[in-house]
């Protein structure tokens, strides 16, 4: 491939060349193996790798899309490679920031210190949309809320990482890391060889160790199951994944009964209880019982079993309280307020609505801010003022006047890029990076991520759902490199 054609981008950091256009140490055997390979053993390569991750059934969902909902997610063929000593900030920044998250999950809950100590608005907190008033006075096992997380880390123009988001509902995506790093290992293997990547395989083993771990006290050989919405749901790839590689059931709600207080599985033997539900659908839909009534895709009276300490949900229903995007901003305060630390990795700044400076100030400057709908996800309820319309801006001041609670403000960043095939040629696209997080005997990061990337030029969103692609994160060894 010809990597002189490649145009680096001033105004963003570029993950493979620095602003004079050489390529980073990190890259240069990488750079090398690219150069000597011709256009059409590439091309070749990445044909091979688009059959084999169709034939794998890799696939997501778009509801919205007129010309059929299920696509098979674009993997892009050039890995992103980390640094030890990135990855080891990375690392460190993300356990501080998931174990202030969870204690703070755990406050509000319970004696809602930060909320009295004015540190937190409790008005913020006890109107968000993801907030569970069920959970109130409950301890999950273990006093664990956040047992898995996604939180997606950007790059400035600086080149330092901050966090974008916390996923600490449902964070999906992780198939697709497990997924591509196989493809990548048949389709470049000679790659392997230069690089000491740290492996990702073991990451469905961490999974079964952690649901093990918070498993109802009692529980020798806990029974684990995954609860799906079922086969209509974007993510449910993933769901099937993961329950065969940890080789455990894949149950939906009308597979499950709670009979004399415990949650018990249907199965051809008769009812088999169930100790441990990772569930992959959100918190309304759990138990009609206590969600929408109008719910089959859960099963009732689960919640009830899940407070008596009969089974345990992961993640634990009421963590969505900090995902939501007008929360965000006072993770920051969280480190400092439990951990008596600061962050080691930092936020972007944000401007919530319902501060009237700030709402004054976003109303001022829409034309330059990202706007996001505090409770949305998926690259929904969004607006990028720099590339939007004047109707759209002034449809998005009104939603903001009538809603304020609803939406927060943020400086439009140039995302890092990396470069990327597209029509057989390397170009920049922006990228962010989401690390998975375990939080149970301890919390741990796994090595590498889902780097998402926009693979519409110019554009801003990774989403799969709004056009985006992914690619294989490498974390390399102390000693890896160049050779």
């Amino acid at each position: 491939m010809d990597l002189k054609r490649y145009e680096v981008d001033p105004q963003s950091y570029d993950e493979m060349f620095d602003v004079a256009g050489e390529v980073r140490p990190a890259y240069r055997e990488l750079a090398r193996r690219l150069g000597e390979m011709s256009s059409e053993d590439f091309s070749r390569r990445q044909r091979t790798a688009d059959i084999l991750l169709r034939n794998q059934g890799v696939t997501f969902t778009v509801y919205s899309d007129d010309a059929g909902i299920e696509k098979v997610f674009p993997f892009d063929p050039i890995p992103r490679l980390m640094p030890a000593e990135e990855w080891s900030l990375i690392e460190r920044g993300l356990i501080q920031r998931i174990e202030a998250l969870n204690l703070f999950i755990a406050d509000i809950y319970g004696d809602q210190h930060i909320l009295k100590d004015k540190v937190v608005d409790p008005e913020l907190i006890l109107g968000a949309s993801f907030f569970r008033r069920e959970m109130i006075g409950f301890r999950p096992p273990r006093g664990i809320y956040t047992h898995i997380t996604g939180t997606d880390l950007i790059r400035d123009t600086d080149g330092n990482f901050v966090v974008l988001e916390d996923n600490a509902r449902n964070p999906s995506g992780v198939s697709y890391v497990l997924e591509c790093r196989a493809v990548l290992k048949r389709v470049f293997p000679l790659l392997f060889e230069t690089y000491g990547v740290r492996p990702v395989e073991d990451y469905a083993n961490w999974l079964r160790e952690m649901l093990q771990y918070v498993a109802p006290r009692g529980s020798s050989d806990p029974s684990l199951v995954v609860l799906t919405p079922g086969i209509y749901n974007s993510a449910y790839f993933e769901h099937s994944f993961l329950a065969r590689q940890m080789g455990v059931p894949l149950v939906e709600g009308r597979d499950l009964v709670v009979k004399d207080g415990m949650v018990c599985m249907r199965t051809i033997t008769g009812l088999k209880r169930v100790d441990v539900i990772y569930r992959r659908l959100d918190d309304d839909f759990l138990d009609p019982l206590i969600g929408r009534p109008d719910s089959v895709l859960g099963c009732a009276g689960l919640f009830a079993a899940y407070r008596s300490g009969a089974v345990t949900l992961v993640n634990a229903p009421g963590t969505g309280a900090v995902d939501d995007k007008a929360v965000y901003p006072f993770v920051p305060d969280m480190i400092r307020y439990y951990l008596k630390s600061e962050p080691i990795i930092g936020n972007v700044p944000t401007y919530l609505a319902t501060r009237p400076a700030d709402q004054k100030y976003m109303l001022e400057h829409i034309h330059e801010l990202v706007i996001k709908q505090t409770d949305a996800s998926g690259g929904y309820g969004m607006l990028i003022g720099t590339q939007s319309t004047a109707e759209e801006r002034d449809e998005f001041r009104r939603r903001i006047v009538a809603k304020p609670r609803s939406y927060i403000g943020q400086p439009t960043i140039s995302l890092g890029k990396h470069p990327t095939v597209i029509d057989g040629q390397l170009e920049g696209r922006c990228v962010d990076l989401r690390p998975y997080v375990l939080y149970g005997e301890r919390i741990s990061v796994i090595p590498g991520g889902l780097t998402r990337v926009a693979l519409r030029r110019g554009s801003l969103v990774v989403n799969s759902s709004q056009g985006g692609g992914y690619k294989d994160t490498w974390v390399l060894a102390e000693k890896a490199g160049a050779a």
